[in-house]
């Protein structure tokens, strides 16, 4: 059995990382590995952490850093050590303090990128090609972010492996059920979930729907999802109320409906299932990764995106309906033409399910275990070989 920690952001703090460290961590005991937690937290933030936690890094605390080093060097808690990457999430210029933890640790590191930027600032490629450097293996989530880790960060391409994003084994459920349920019977749903802030492109959403209802004037788009923790501290519900706001001057009250909660995976998943088109109207071209739409593909829905890095690859192969730009009146004219287009809805319903069926965590947390026992066989070759060699001498 592996004994492995695994460093970023974690539940309950709310953000998509500590989503993805619980559901890696989850994935990987089934798999027969005992995982630990070491976690980065917000100074200003207390949270209660669940006994898997055994560190707490203060994030802009640069001693914390190598104190967490010094931990991980004398504990008997890992073997091997996952450190989850987004600059955002550490302290330091382009979250370079956790060069401090990685230039001191005794074991072999995995990095999990969760960004990989095509025109990085000229110290964040520094600081992506330091940790890949020094990586036992660097793991991405897509073949375009493999390309740029490789040619732009300069990262060895035989550590780079992709492993897509994880999703939830959804149950599946009867579109028509939950509509009842949910007191939606013989609407059309759009829905966008996730964490709310600027960036999410909701107000293109807003107005790509508004010319649609006077045809379907049943439509229901669903914006799903609280606003971002952190945002809300520093601004409150400015974004939110600025939505709604555009909501009431477009005329769309009976047509967009706000679910202001953070979602279970079960609620992710009813919703999911009632939605007949999911949209993720995303603005950043340069988004690597959207675990939102990657659990969208996980229930096999038909989708509708902005053309962003990480919807371009997932959608390929007519799995889903990319606007070029990220005009309201384009989204407008590819959901128009699913509503219109019953047996185009089926089909890239189908298409996404098939891809989606492999992104199961129980099928990546597979991935995640061989690739983490292949770094530790290689790395027991090599300290075996470094004490031959030491003992010839």
């Amino acid at each position: 059995q592996m004994s492995i920690l695994n460093l970023g952001t974690y539940p309950p703090k709310q953000c998509g990382i500590a989503t993805f460290s619980m559901d890696l961590r989850r994935s990987l005991l089934k798999n027969n590995c005992d995982v630990k937690v070491m976690t980065v937290s917000d100074e200003n933030y207390q949270y209660t952490y669940p006994s898997e936690v055994l560190f707490d890094i203060k994030q802009n605390n640069k001693k914390n850093y190598t104190k967490a080093a010094k931990f991980i060097n004398t504990s008997n808690a890992a073997q091997l050590v996952i450190i989850q990457h987004e600059y955002g999430i550490y302290g330091g210029e382009d979250g370079d303090y956790i060069l401090e933890l990685t230039r001191r640790l005794h074991k072999p590191y995995v990095v999990v990128t969760h960004t990989v930027l095509p025109q990085p600032s000229k110290h964040q490629k520094h600081v992506l090609n330091q940790l890949c450097q020094n990586a036992a293996a660097v793991v991405c989530m897509t073949r375009k972010s493999a390309e740029l880790l490789s040619n732009l960060y300069e990262a060895p391409g035989e550590l780079i492996h992709v492993i897509p994003h994880g999703v939830p084994e959804f149950k599946k459920q009867s579109t028509n059920l939950l509509k009842k349920w949910y007191g939606l019977e013989g609407r059309e749903i759009i829905s966008t979930f996730g964490l709310i802030g600027p960036g999410k492109g909701l107000e293109l959403a807003i107005e790509a729907v508004a010319p649609l209802v006077d045809d379907w004037p049943q439509l229901c788009y669903m914006i799903l999802g609280q606003t971002h923790p952190m945002l809300q501290k520093y601004e409150g519900e400015k974004y939110r109320n600025m939505l709604e706001d555009k909501v009431h001057s477009l005329g769309l009250q009976d047509n967009v409906c706000f679910v202001n909660k953070y979602l279970s995976d079960e609620e992710i998943g009813e919703y999911l299932y009632m939605t007949d088109i999911y949209l993720s109207p995303y603005p950043n071209k340069d988004q690597a990764v959207s675990g939102t739409m990657a659990f969208a593909v996980g229930c096999g829905r038909a989708i509708v995106s902005t053309s962003y890095a990480y919807a371009t690859e997932v959608l390929a192969d007519k799995r889903g309906l990319l606007a070029l730009s990220s005009e309201p009146e384009e989204l407008s004219q590819l959901i128009r033409s699913l509503l219109m287009d019953e047996a185009l809805k089926t089909r890239l319903q189908n298409r996404s399910l098939e891809l989606g069926k492999s992104w199961t965590w129980v099928n990546v947390g597979k991935q995640y275990r061989n690739l983490f026992k292949q770094v530790l066989d290689n790395n027991y070759i090599s300290e075996e070989h470094f004490l031959s060699y030491g003992d010839r001498k």
